[in-house]
C-alpha cells in the first residue's frame, strides 16, 4: 500500500474519531492558545476547483475562524498551488452561500509536512497580481513533524503526530535492524513513547483514547517497518500491540454479554409485563393480546440496545413459544 494512502488514512481517521487532538496543532501551527476543550465543527471537505472536485484533508471552524488543515508525506514543491486553490475554493463557496454583496473570507491553512527536506520552506507563500496593479501575498503555515522532539509532543500535547513518529528513522532502519545496540536504543525510546502516551491518556482516565492512538500507532509502525519483521514485531509488542489485542477482546466480550443480558432482560420482563396486561385484559383473547403487547415492548428495548434485527425477531419467537409452553403446562 502507497505511504500517502496509509499515512493518509491514519491522519482522517484521528480527525474522525479524535478531533480533540486537532486543538494542539491549530495552536502549534497558528500561535493560538486556544483551551484543549475547545468544539471543532468540521466542515465539508469536498469542493469544486478549476480541474474538478477537490477533497480537503480537513476543514474545520475553531471559535470565529475557520482553517484548512493539509496532511502532506512526502515534500511537494507544487504545494502551494494545491493549497491556494483549495482556499479559493472553501472561500468562494462560503462567498456564495453568505448571498451579496459578496465577500471571500480566505481560510487559516496549513500544510504538516511528515517528511521535509532542506528546501521545504517554514512557509508557503505565492504572490497575487491584480489587473489594477496592485497585489498581495497568499501564505500557508507549515509544520514540520520530524522537527518536533519526542518531549515536545507531549508537552505540547501533540499526541496526533505520534503515528509519524518513527519515520524520522526511515532512511535509518536498515542500519538499525542489524544492529542490536540500535535496536535496543530504538526499542527503548519506543518503550518511553508508549509510557508518556500512558501519562497523557490513561493518567487522565481516558483509555479510549489510549486505544484510539494506540491502533494508528501501530498501523502506521507496521508500514514503516514492513521490510523489517523482527523489528517490527519488536516494536509492536514494545508499543503495546499485545495489550491492544486484548483490549480488543474484553470490548467484544463485554457487548456480547451486553447483547445477551438485554435478549434475557427483555424476555422476562417482557413475559410478566405480557402476562400482566393479559390478567387485566381477560383470558383468552387478553392472554394473546398481552403477550404481543410484551413481545412488542421487549423489540423496542432491545432496539434500544442496539441488538441486530434478525436477533430481535428470533428474541420474539423464544417467546411466545415459551409462553404457549407455560401456558400448556398451567393447563395441564
Amino acid at each position: 500500500m502507497a505511504d500517502n494512502t496509509v499515512f493518509d488514512s491514519v491522519f482522517k481517521t484521528m480527525l474522525h474519531k479524535t478531533p480533540q487532538l486537532i486543538i494542539p496543532l491549530v495552536n502549534e501551527a497558528f500561535g493560538r492558545n486556544y483551551p484543549a476543550n475547545t468544539p471543532v465543527i468540521p466542515f465539508s471537505n469536498e469542493h469544486e476547483g478549476l480541474r474538478g472536485t477537490i477533497i480537503a484533508d480537513s476543514v474545520f471552524r475553531v471559535q470565529d475562524k475557520i482553517y484548512h488543515l493539509e496532511c502532506q508525506s512526502t515534500p511537494d514543491t507544487d504545494m502551494v498551488v494545491r493549497m491556494i486553490e483549495y482556499d479559493f475554493s472553501i472561500a468562494l463557496e462560503r462567498a456564495l452561500e453568505a448571498g451579496a454583496p459578496y465577500e471571500m473570507d480566505f481560510p487559516e491553512s496549513c500544510v504538516l509536512f511528515l517528511r521535509d527536506t532542506a528546501n521545504t520552506p517554514d512557509e508557503l507563500a505565492m504572490k497575487v497580481n491584480l489587473p489594477s496593479g496592485e497585489s498581495f501575498d497568499y501564505t500557508a503555515k507549515v509544520v514540520k513533524a520530524q522537527r518536533i522532539t519526542s518531549s515536545e509532543l507531549f508537552e505540547k500535547h501533540l499526541l496526533l503526530l505520534l503515528p509519524y513518529y518513527l519515520m524520522r528513522y526511515e532512511k535509518q532502519m536498515g542500519r538499525i535492524a542489524s544492529d542490536d545496540g540500535r535496536t535496543a536504543q530504538l526499542i527503548a525510546e519506543c518503550a518511553e513513547l508508549r509510557t508518556n502516551l500512558e501519562s497523557a491518556t490513561l493518567g487522565e482516565g481516558d483509555s479510549l483514547l489510549y486505544e484510539q492512538l494506540l491502533e494508528l500507532i501501530i498501523r502506521a509502525n507496521d508500514h514503516i517497518l514492513r521490510s523489517h519483521d523482527a523489528l517490527r514485531k519488536k516494536v509492536s509488542r514494545t508499543m503495546g500491540g499485545e495489550v491492544l489485542e486484548l483490549m480488543r477482546e474484553r470490548a467484544a466480550r463485554l457487548e456480547e454479554e451486553a447483547r445477551q443480558q438485554g435478549i434475557e432482560q427483555g424476555i422476562e420482563q417482557g413475559i410478566e409485563q405480557g402476562i400482566e396486561q393479559g390478567i387485566v385484559q381477560g383470558i383468552g383473547q387478553g392472554i394473546e393480546q398481552g403477550i404481543e403487547q410484551a413481545v412488542d415492548s421487549m423489540a423496542e428495548r432491545l432496539r434500544a440496545l442496539g441488538v441486530d434485527e434478525a436477533i430481535i425477531e428470533e428474541t420474539a419467537e423464544a417467546m411466545r413459544a415459551h409462553t404457549e409452553s407455560a401456558g400448556t403446562q398451567s393447563n395441564s
